[in-house]
């Protein structure tokens, strides 16, 4: 198991291997630059290999604007479910969104 947050925990070694589960708490709102870690996530998951994220999620334009989550500063991109049905598509996963705040990604090849 290896750690890794751009903020609390930047160690780089944690893409040096290839894992059969990934997990992502409260931490995916830190990255500046999603679409690369999303990149590195899916070179270093195994097929068959699961993603774990829990995060909240943007309900709609009118709610972000009094969501108290965008106010901490280093939360610094946000997701919806949308977004995460996308994602699956695009990178051949199947998706089981468990609650308010937890997504599952299976890399299915």
């Amino acid at each position: 198991m290896d750690y890794y947050d751009p903020f609390y925990f930047p160690d780089e070694q944690a893409f040096s291997q290839t894992y059969d589960f990934i997990t992502c708490s409260e931490a995916i709102e830190h990255f500046f630059y999603p679409g690369q870690v999303w990149y590195r996530w899916m070179s270093i998951l195994k097929n068959h290999g699961w993603l774990a994220i829990m995060t909240k999620r943007v309900i709609d334009r009118d709610a972000f604007s009094t969501w108290h989550y965008k106010n901490d500063p280093t939360h610094v991109c946000f997701f919806s479910e949308k977004t995460f049905h996308w994602l699956a598509h695009q990178f051949n996963m199947r998706l089981e969104v468990s609650g308010p705040d937890v997504v599952l990604l299976q890399k299915l090849a």
